[in-house]
């Protein structure tokens, strides 16, 4: 029997992870990240980190007759989300709030929180899998704290690809996936909707979240206009021969690929291609201009730990719901990669991530870099 934290939002996939652990014969605890502050509507009105939603985790600990408790990360969230979010987009980069809250949060923060009170591990209801993977000739009896040289992780695509996770925890190691736990990795959304309708728990219908939990709604623009009005300077459009066509109101206020309210009257579709921000130019073309095959990550870690020697062959996922699509990996620096795909990509992106796959198996990962 382990001794588990689970982290509980009040959905249904975290709720029904709990429910999985106890009836394993686990002892399990469930815990909610207070991440808002007193007087943040924005937070306050989020289907993934209301108030609402932490009774929802409480009512179903109740059910469950486990320990529940709240931990307080409003700083941290403050500071590695919302405050990483808003300077990445004042630097013409778009960036993923989500990767940096799983990195610095979810599991940096909790997992050392979850040592500190001797905890075995950390469970979530991600949608993934971790493979342990144990070297020929360890004595079947062998464990990760025995004999670590003989035992490594993976981390693997959710068994349901529409609803998989993998992409948001590229940046996840060795270290800790010994001590985390997926359980609903292995089922289908409907599946684990059924799970937990038959359990009774009390989120099993309960919708899910899918604006960025500070952003309701979506528009993070508005976030923009009162935080940081003083990234927000007009500047020209130009195509991408140099003509100046028009005027922005800010670069942040755009994206790679964005074609919806440039106030262009060109008389052929327009797209954004590049945010030019020494010049504060914002740079439109034709669809086409969009496409590239090359880019360069920066801040790239890989599950296993080991840094490739050699270019490697292997597949590139540029968006969270985007296909992986066959590369050519080369490392350039500490860091740093060249990705060349086989096929030229459409609107990639400054500051998302990228991330890399064999098969199903997750290798890493890092940050799209504007150069290359």
């Amino acid at each position: 029997m382990a001794k588990i934290m689970v982290a509980m939002s009040g959905g249904v996939d975290s709720s029904l992870a709990a429910a999985l652990l106890q009836e394993a014969g686990h002892d399990i605890t469930g815990v909610t990240l207070h991440l808002w502050e007193g007087d943040d509507t924005r937070l306050a009105e989020s289907l993934c980190c209301s108030q609402e939603m932490a009774e929802s985790a409480r009512r179903v600990c109740a059910q469950l007759g486990i320990p529940y408790y709240v931990f307080n990360y409003q700083r941290e969230f403050r500071r590695y989300v919302i405050d990483y979010f808003l300077r990445e987009y004042a630097g013409g980069f778009t960036p993923n709030p989500c990767l940096e809250c799983n990195r610095e949060i979810k599991f940096r923060a909790l997992l050392a929180r979850a040592r500190t009170l001797g905890f075995d591990y950390v469970a979530t209801g991600h949608y993934a899998r971790i493979r342990t993977v144990v070297a020929p000739g360890t004595p079947s009896d062998a464990t990760p704290a025995q004999d670590a040289h003989t035992v490594a992780y993976q981390l693997l695509r959710a068994v349901d690809r529409d609803k998989d996770q993998s992409y948001m925890l590229y940046m996840l190691g060795q270290d800790d996936l010994a001590r985390l736990k997926f359980p609903i990795g292995e089922y289908s959304k409907a599946t684990v909707r059924a799970m937990a309708a038959a359990r009774g728990l009390a989120s099993a219908d309960r919708p899910e979240s899918q604006d960025i939990c500070f952003v309701p709604g979506g528009d993070y623009r508005n976030l923009l206009r009162e935080e940081r009005p003083d990234a927000l300077q007009p500047g020209p459009i130009v195509d991408t021969d140099g003509n100046e066509v028009g005027m922005h109101r800010g670069l942040p206020l755009y994206t790679i690929g964005q074609r919806r309210g440039l106030g262009l009257a060109t008389g052929q579709p327009l797209y954004v291609t590049d945010l030019d921000v020494a010049r504060n130019t914002l740079v439109v073309g034709p669809e086409a201009a969009l496409r590239r095959r090359q880019l360069h990550a920066e801040h790239v870690t890989f599950v296993s730990g080991d840094w490739p020697e050699a270019p490697i062959a292997c597949l590139a996922q540029i968006r969270a719901h985007a296909d992986a699509a066959p590369v050519v990996l080369t490392p350039v620096a500490p860091g740093t990669v060249e990705i060349m795909f086989d096929q030229p990509q459409r609107a990639i992106t400054p500051g998302q991530a990228v991330v890399f796959y064999d098969g199903d198996v997750v290798l890493g990962g890092g940050r799209i870099a504007r150069d290359g």
